[in-house]
């Protein structure tokens, strides 16, 4: 198809929150009106600090939390007219921490094989012998088949996890932080073996993450939140190059460098981070923001630009050479 194989359109989520015997809850705005479009063989990485809306949108794309407003399509057809056992098989998550993610009383084999189960289709030696092909695929022995998950190391218990997200050959995996609980020396291995399993299978990658140089490595295209929002969206290559928004090159000024003598970076954002219950008027980034105008205070910025390049960004403005800053 032509179209975009999952595309968010206008989607929001919000939550209850607070309360109590005197207080009334108040909505908490986890995802506001986040629209994109994702191709098939694409690795879209979802960036931004802790509480930013990347692991609500994680849980809204594969069907955990429905969308308070908006649409999600797969293939042009809601995931409610697909159907969850539909959506499930074609949408796959790895989460963050494979230490909690995988069930302890079940063996290596169990946890790979579980969705092949809820799907139907395979039993006996025929599921065995595709639990072992993915095992192998993955970098595990066969012979872990009956081990458990305390007798492996972080790195294979990761590997089970992405071994059991591929059973089904979904199109899609969704990486909630897939490498951040493990050791800086395993990382880089995961991270290679999930670009090798993309180019292989054909798949299509969500991958949410707050580290910069684990994005750079494996995305093609960097959506960058801000308090629920898109604030930017790019290639992987224009955005590291020549960030647009303020925040993206805040985000881009903390990343720590082996140059000896520098220190640690300083965004100069401050430490304070928004309330989200309460957000600023205007752009919610300007409390923060040493470039805002005035309007910034007043205005929500919309996100404009081209297939290209998008910015919610008062400083650009949209043309038909696209993205321009503003002379005054």
């Amino acid at each position: 198809m032509n179209g975009p194989l999952i595309e968010l359109d206008g989607v929001s989520r919000s939550f209850s929150v607070g309360g109590g015997l005197f207080m009334r809850k108040r909505p908490l705005h986890a995802v506001s009106g986040v629209s994109l479009a994702i191709g098939r063989g694409e690795s879209l990485a979802l960036v931004g600090e802790s509480g930013c809306g990347k692991s609500t949108l994680a849980r809204l794309m594969i069907g955990l939390l429905e969308p308070s407003a908006g649409a999600i399509r797969l293939d042009g057809k809601t995931l409610a007219a697909h159907g969850r056992h539909a959506v499930a098989r074609r949408i796959q998550p790895v989460f963050q921490d494979p230490y909690s993610s995988l069930n302890p009383r079940k063996t290596v084999g169990a946890i790979i094989g579980l969705p092949l189960d809820v799907q139907g289709g395979a039993d006996g030696a025929q599921r065995r012998r595709q639990v072992e092909a993915m095992m192998e695929h993955v970098g595990l022995a066969r012979r872990l088949y009956h081990n458990y998950p305390n007798q492996l190391s972080g790195g294979q218990r990761q590997r089970v996890a992405i071994a059991r997200a591929l059973i089904t050959h979904p199109e899609i995996v969704v990486c909630d932080e897939p490498t951040s609980a493990l050791d800086v020396s395993v990382q880089s291995q995961i991270l290679n073996l999930l670009q090798d399993l993309r180019r292989e299978l054909g798949l299509t990658y969500v991958f949410i993450s707050h580290n910069l140089a684990v994005v750079e490595h494996i995305a093609t295209r960097v959506a960058v939140m801000y308090l629920g929002r898109i604030v930017e969206e790019a290639a992987t290559g224009a955005l590291f190059r020549a960030p647009r928004h303020p925040y993206t090159r805040a985000l881009l000024d903390s990343v720590l460098t082996p140059e000896p003598g520098l220190g640690v970076p300083d965004t100069h954002l401050g430490a304070a981070y928004p309330d989200p219950v309460n957000p600023p008027p205007g752009c919610a980034f300007h409390p923060r923001c040493s470039a805002a105008l005035v309007q910034c205070r007043r205005d929500r910025p919309s996100l404009a630009g081209d297939d290209r390049a998008r910015v919610a960004c008062h400083l650009y403005v949209s043309s038909r050479s696209g993205l321009t800053r503003r002379t005054s």
